[in-house]
């Protein structure tokens, strides 16, 4: 009997004794598992590995979780993704994202890569593109805000000056309106005989002096009004321009927070770290990275809805940021990913930071629409004087995380093998 023969022999066995009716898929999935045990290879059972290994990590991942061993059923997971034909408005929206929209510098590196995404939009679905779109996002928001920043600095230079010349130009044309106004009086004040035949010419050029000097002063005092009205205007403008600041400042600010959690975005985290690496390099300020996933948190979306799935985060976040104190850091990493920076003096202080948090998960449960929703999590836990520098801190406790969740989940693993 051939191998073939004695695979499909087996695989008929098997499943009579697992009760199992021969259809396509079970038949599949058994007739493989037997090739492996007789350490036999067959091009259809190597052809869904190949299968796999070309999908992106979150769906290995899903295919990992859900057992599934079978082409036909990787189906439902393939339906999920975008066609491509509907990717080239994506793919213009997110180049319309990177490009700066009031600086108008744009290098050619970002030209090229804009040419790239534009003739292939699945490229998209890359975790490498994804990384590069992100850092010219980055670069966009950075150069536009360079840009009003330059602007809105040469405006209020601009309004300083033009208070300072008014601020002149009104002392001036009040003492000018002043002096005026002295002279007509002194002119008035010359007393010319009327009786004197010379002294008539006199007396019209004095009438003539006043006149010209009355219409000086009313057009002085008409002109200084005028400078006063548009001081006003300089000030108000003024005033508009710090209010203007303020907007801008508090934008900023607001940029650095995720929208739904308050919790700072993974790019606010990335610029606070280097403050924090800094400290631990000068002043030896030990610090523990927590890395954060909400457990099975698909399925709650699927069960719930994403406005049920936003409530778990959004209330999940308020727990982290209840339980960190303010010299700690606290971000959305992404999606239902969390991390949490945690200084420390002594071990067992962050044990049990990490044990209330997770005594408050175990003892109540989160609530949508009146419905009580039981909800875990997994984490891993790096020390950062076990590493060389931050970003193998970071590696590591995203490992230890993907351990936690591998080893059953709702479970918080550490570098010694500590699990809580």
């Amino acid at each position: 009997m051939n191998s073939v023969d004695s695979v499909v022999k087996q695989t008929l066995i098997n499943l009579a004794k697992k009760n199992k009716s021969a259809t396509p898929n079970e038949y599949h999935k058994e007739f493989c598992n037997v090739s492996k045990v007789m350490n036999l290879s067959f091009a259809d059972c190597t052809l869904f590995k190949e299968l796999v290994s070309k999908l992106n990590k979150d769906e290995q991942m899903e295919i990992k979780n859900n057992n599934i061993e079978t082409s036909t059923d990787l189906i439902p997971i393939l339906l999920n993704r975008i066609a491509t034909k509907n990717l080239d408005k994506l793919a213009s929206l997110i180049n319309d994202s990177m490009t700066p929209s009031i600086s108008l510098e744009i290098d050619d590196k970002l030209a090229k890569f804009s040419v790239k995404i534009g003739n292939s939009p699945a490229l998209m679905f890359e975790e490498e593109i994804q990384n590069e779109i992100q850092e010219f996002i980055t670069k966009r928001f950075e150069a536009d805000k360079s840009v009003v920043k330059q602007k809105t600095a040469d405006i209020a230079k601009l309004v300083t000056l033009m208070g300072q010349y008014l601020n002149d130009a009104i002392t001036s044309s009040g003492a000018g309106g002043a002096n005026v106004s002295n002279i007509k009086n002194k002119i008035e004040a010359i007393e010319i005989l009327p009786t004197v035949t010379e002294h008539e010419d006199l007396s019209i050029l004095q009438s003539q002096l006043i006149n010209a000097a009355i219409s000086i002063e009313n057009e002085m005092a008409t002109v200084g009004k005028k400078m006063q009205d548009g001081k006003s205007q300089v000030d108000k403008m003024h005033e508009e321009i710090q209010q203007l600041k303020k907007d801008l400042e508090d934008a900023r600010r607001e940029s650095e927070l995720d929208h739904l959690t308050g919790l700072l975005t993974r790019r606010a985290f990335e610029k606070e770290m280097q403050r924090v690496e800094s400290e631990y390099t000068r002043l030896g300020h030990d610090y523990a990275i927590v890395f954060y996933d909400l457990d099975f948190f698909k399925n709650i979306n699927d069960t719930y809805g994403h406005e049920g799935g936003d409530v778990i985060l959004s209330t999940f976040a308020k727990i982290l940021k209840q339980q960190t104190r303010d010299l700690d850091l606290v971000c959305r990493y992404g999606g239902e990913e969390f991390i949490a920076v945690i200084h420390y003096t002594l071990r067992r202080d962050l044990l049990k930071y990490l044990k209330r948090v997770k005594n408050i998960m175990h003892k109540n449960k989160f609530v949508y629409n009146n419905q009580k929703i039981k909800v875990t999590y997994s984490a891993g836990v790096a020390l950062r004087e076990n590493h060389n520098n931050y970003a193998d801190a970071i590696q590591s406790a995203d490992m230890l995380l993907y351990k936690a969740k591998e080893s059953g989940r709702d479970k918080i693993i550490l570098a010694d093998g500590t699990e809580i």
